[in-house]
């Protein structure tokens, strides 16, 4: 008898955070099983450790699975949701189903982890097969390793090792799902899109997201096209420069795998004829991604615990009026200010501007990483537990491979460097607007005659710097002086 002839029932496919058709191992693998498939998804946010979604994530979410269920009804299947703690959902959908197995692409946060092997561990006693692939990264985490059979704690050899390695060619879109049929007791016990709430109402703060983002499979290939003939020439010159279009916008359709990384890898090497420079930056880019997830696997507490235990006892300034004027753009430095509002207004902030936000708020104003990586992910549409929390600790200077703590950006030349015309503040912080260039990044410089014809009052319409840069960065170096010469 085959294997096809011998199933026992339809197969469960468990979507989680791969919300896309093409290149998704786990639904290949169920296809090509010949079993009618129940497609799945559970909004998990009570099981022990699960962290819950910033609001940001969820508005993203919600688009996200509209789009795959969308997709799936396409082919002839469709998408039920289900909400509370995995393990009993899954419970409940293999007692009603008698699935002939269950498939599932891998998480990595020590939480889901969890859930997931005490789910496959209570499937696999009852004789019901689970397969699980890897959907997400380039490489697992534990396939990367040095010639000591470690983890790598550097990028730079981690990119070498990663750029030696064959990546799988993305696998095609099914032409056909085949739907299974649901039982009606858990239609009834499922739940709509609208049953989540995953989007604000009253406010509606989300609202100028739509007119910026689309969501969605199709929509992040769309995205990852444009980029590749307009963004991918010139890249590694212009992506530092914040007011130009030259990063691809892929990190929330790979944060909800919408797009997987195989798939860009390949669509980009496919087009580095004559471009081998950009290419070869922009694809080190997608492998430090790996590379943050390499981290949070080997630290289950990136986000909550420094890497580097000393940092455990660094002493931070705590002051919650300072925090507040970062986490609202007012802190007197307008790449600062112009950073935190794009967050704000869009969801999203250029990389050179995350790094710039973040060394400000950690070294100027000595505040714990911790609240910066908790504001991040509650206001960043690509909030991921593994790059989030490993580039605030890359930045604290407390995790592997790191920018030294005494490494201090200042703000003002910063914003004349990477900003140099002021474009980018002009668009986020328009009171600012009509300042002249020379002092749109310091405008406490600018003669009194400038200021008014500008319409700028200092202290009134636009804040005074909440800190001098100075004192700040002296401040900050005895601050790590202190942390260093206790501990010697």
């Amino acid at each position: 008898m085959s294997g096809r002839e011998s199933l026992a029932g339809p197969a469960l496919v468990w979507f989680r955070d791969d919300h896309r058709l093409s290149d998704n191992p786990a639904l290949s693998a169920a296809v090509d099983s010949g079993a009618p498939l129940l497609c799945l998804y559970i909004l998990d946010e009570s099981s022990q450790g699960v962290r819950p979604l910033g609001g940001a994530a969820r508005w993203w979410l919600h688009g996200s699975l509209d789009a795959l269920d969308r997709s799936l009804r396409e082919l002839g299947n469709r998408l039920v949701i289900f909400q509370g703690p995995a393990e009993e959902v899954v419970d409940r959908l293999v007692e009603t189903t008698n699935p002939s197995g269950v498939y599932w692409n891998r998480r990595y946060q020590a939480a889901e982890i969890a859930v997931d092997r005490a789910i496959k561990a209570r499937l696999t006693a009852r004789g019901i097969a689970v397969r699980s692939f890897n959907g997400r990264l380039l490489h697992e985490p534990w396939q990367v390793r040095n010639r000591a059979g470690r983890p790598f704690q550097v990028f730079t050899p981690y990119l070498r090792a990663v750029s030696a390695m064959p990546v799988a060619p993305p696998l095609p879109r099914p032409r056909e799902i085949r739907a299974g049929g649901w039982p009606s007791s858990l239609l009834d016990s499922s739940r709509s899109l609208a049953d989540l709430r995953l989007e604000p109402e009253n406010p509606n703060w989300a609202a100028p997201f739509t007119g910026l983002w689309q969501r969605g499979e199709q929509a992040a290939q769309e995205r990852l096209s444009t980029f590749l003939e307009e963004g991918l020439p010139g890249y590694a010159s212009r992506r530092d420069v914040p007011a130009a279009e030259a990063t691809s916008r892929l990190s929330p359709h790979l944060r909800f795998g919408e797009i997987g990384p195989r798939q860009i890898w390949h669509a980009a090497t496919a087009r580095a004829d004559g471009r081998e420079t950009d290419t070869a930056k922009f694809l080190s880019e997608v492998v430090w991604r790996d590379f943050c997830h390499q981290q949070l696997h080997d630290n289950p507490d990136l986000a909550t615990a420094p890497c580097n235990p000393r940092f455990a006892h660094f002493r931070w300034a705590g002051d919650n009026a300072a925090l507040e004027a970062w986490r609202r753009g007012l802190t007197g430095y307008p790449i600062v200010d112009a950073g935190m509002r794009q967050l704000w207004r869009t969801g999203w902030m250029h990389n050179r501007v995350r790094m710039i936000v973040a060394s400000f708020l950690v070294k100027h104003l000595l505040t714990d990483w911790r609240q910066g990586e908790a504001w991040f992910w509650d206001t960043l549409l690509d909030a991921d537990a593994a790059n989030n929390a490993f580039n605030w600790q890359w930045v604290a200077g407390s995790g592997p491979d790191s920018a030294p703590f005494h490494r201090i950006f200042n703000p003002v030349s910063q914003g004349e460097k990477f900003d140099p015309d002021g474009a980018y503040v002009r668009a986020y912080v328009p009171e600012l607007a009509d300042l002249p260039s020379p002092f749109v990044h310091r405008p406490w410089d600018a003669p009194g005659d400038v200021l008014r014809r500008a319409g700028i009052a200092p202290g009134e319409n636009y804040p005074r710097p909440i800190v001098d840069h100075g004192a700040a960065r002296e401040r900050a170096l005895g601050a790590f002086r202190a942390l260093r010469d206790a501990q010697t």
